[in-house]
């Protein structure tokens, strides 16, 4: 339980009752707007090679697919600086505010890098605009997963947490798999200097009319109901507490929370540098690497990607049941001592090969993904929540968003094709180590904040839930009371004898 429910016995009245039409409406919102995110990192990720070939022309294949994920991955750097501003605002002045200015720059900075001319047509310009509108990117993304997550989370039952959040990694998947099936849908059938002069910036157009869409549902949805009632709270007690408060509290983020911002780092490093590796990295490897046609390895990608659609929502459901601790434990143990075989898997040439050894990363990858967005924003209290999480995500961030470039880097500097392998082995030791540390937060209140429920009757069994809770604590206080008056008991015993034998010590 939370610690205001450890300290504040509730009532009824305490207990959140979502409304299942507003529930429905917070998911879509916030899952569409992830999808957005990661239809832009599949896109990328499919005409990486074009791109290296459109913006550094001058510069070899291999330094051209550096160049064009370096491009992808520097963006990440400036994602701490988003998530500061952008964590501040949400705290301050709501959820949905945010979320609803994070996917307008989003949506205009991922059109725009359609209309950017190529290095031919206006020279070094063209990949310093290029830049620049990742950037934009990254510095609205730094807002955005923990808001979204942030949004989920707090307008979730407490006993449904874990697959409702499941569905904004849903998301996440579903845009990857819209983006890259549309690169290979358009590389088909266009010829290779159709797509290389004109057809690559067709996915980057789309970004406009799903921004419009992802801003419609966001402006619709209602503020969570934990921000609301702290807002309460705060006038009731002092209208200007909210206001006036430090924009960052970084002290008490630093001095109060440090386990949980350890905790938010390590499975935010296991999960997205195996998110990086097999959805941004691998068609680039397949393709560049091993030399494997680029349609060839992304049909096989994009197979394993739509069964992780499958899988996504029931390891959330599971989680709700077993807890999230479990699936840490096993996702980071599937990459630790499975990478290796997967990789050789991938690199035997045979179709058959590929997909398992994927598969085999993208079940591990499920197990981790599934549990982050129900598992992060039980971490923190709702008055520094969203800035806490989006200090902590987006500076683990910046190691997991240069795991495509470094892992490119790796490969050509040691001609050793395993290298990506063990470059996951690492990120999952960081996984393993944050497994002993995470206490469960399943079938729980976020911390510090009341239960939410589905409906009345289910208020009722949070409710007897939480009495029962105290009555246990009661009972163990009662006990731990009882066995040091036996040892009272015992000591004075010990005393009498003693100054019975020694008179000189009374």
């Amino acid at each position: 339980m939370s610690n205001t429910i450890e300290t504040n016995p509730l009532t009824l009245s305490d207990v959140t009752v979502i409304e299942d039409s507003k529930l429905k409406k917070a998911i879509t919102a916030a899952a569409l707007g992830n999808a957005m995110e990661w239809f832009d990192f599949g896109v990328y990720g499919f005409v990486a090679a074009t791109v290296g070939k459109v913006f550094f022309p001058d510069a070899s294949p291999a330094v051209q697919t550096i160049a064009a994920l370096a491009t992808f991955s520097v963006p990440f750097l400036v994602r701490p600086l988003g998530g500061l501003f952008f964590g501040a605002m949400g705290d301050k002045f709501g959820r949905q505010k945010v979320l609803s200015l994070t996917i307008i720059i989003m949506a205009v900075s991922t059109f725009c890098i359609g209309l950017i001319p190529g290095y031919a047509t206006i020279g070094l310009w063209a990949p310093i605009l290029l830049l620049l509108c990742k950037l934009a990117q990254g510095f609205s993304v730094g807002g955005e997963y923990t808001g979204a997550a942030i949004f989920v989370a707090e307008y979730s039952p407490d006993r449904r947490r874990g697959f409702l959040g499941s569905w904004l990694d849903f998301g996440s998947i579903a845009g990857f798999v819209l983006g890259a099936g549309l690169v290979v849908v358009l590389s088909t059938a266009m010829s290779e200097d159709s797509f290389l002069s004109w057809g690559w910036r067709i996915p980057f157009f789309l970004a406009a009319p799903l921004g419009l869409i992802g801003l419609y549902l966001r402006h619709a949805a209602e503020e969570t109901p934990a921000f609301t009632e702290r807002l309460k709270r705060a006038e009731q007690e002092d209208k200007d507490a909210l206001q006036d408060r430090p924009t960052v509290p970084f002290a008490e983020i630093l001095n109060k929370h440090p386990r949980s911002l350890a905790i938010c780092i390590g499975m935010v490093l296991v999960t997205n540098v195996t998110y990086y590796m097999l959805l941004t990295y691998m068609p680039t490897y397949l393709s560049k690497t091993l030399g494997y046609t680029e349609d060839h390895g992304a049909l096989i990608i994009i197979a394993v990607m739509i069964g992780m659609l499958f899988v996504q929502p029931l390891v959330g459901l599971l989680s709700d049941r077993i807890g999230r601790r479990p699936f840490l434990a096993v996702g980071s143990t599937l990459i630790l001592f499975l990478s290796w075989p997967a990789f050789h898997l991938i690199a035997s040439g045979h179709v058959v090969g590929i997909f398992f050894g994927l598969l085999i990363l993208a079940v591990g990858l499920n197990c981790l993904v599934g549990i982050m967005a129900a598992t992060l924003p039980a971490l923190f209290p709702a008055r520094i929540r969203y800035s806490a999480l989006a200090l902590s995500f987006n500076v683990s961030i910046i190691v997991a968003g240069l795991t495509p470039t470094i892992a490119a880097w790796l490969v050509e500097a040691t001609d050793n094709i395993y290298m990506p392998a063990y470059y996951l082995m690492v990120a999952a030791v960081a996984g393993l180590v944050t497994t002993f540390f995470l206490k469960e937060t399943a079938n729980r209140p976020l911390y510090g904040d009341t239960p939410n429920a589905s409906n009345r009757k289910e208020a009722r069994a949070l409710l007897a839930e939480h009495y029962s809770y105290i009555e246990e604590s009661v009972e163990k206080i009662d006990e731990a009371m009882e066995e040091l008056k036996e040892q009272m008991e015992l000591l004075q015993q010990k005393r009498e004898r003693l100054v019975g034998q020694h008179p000189e010590l009374n």
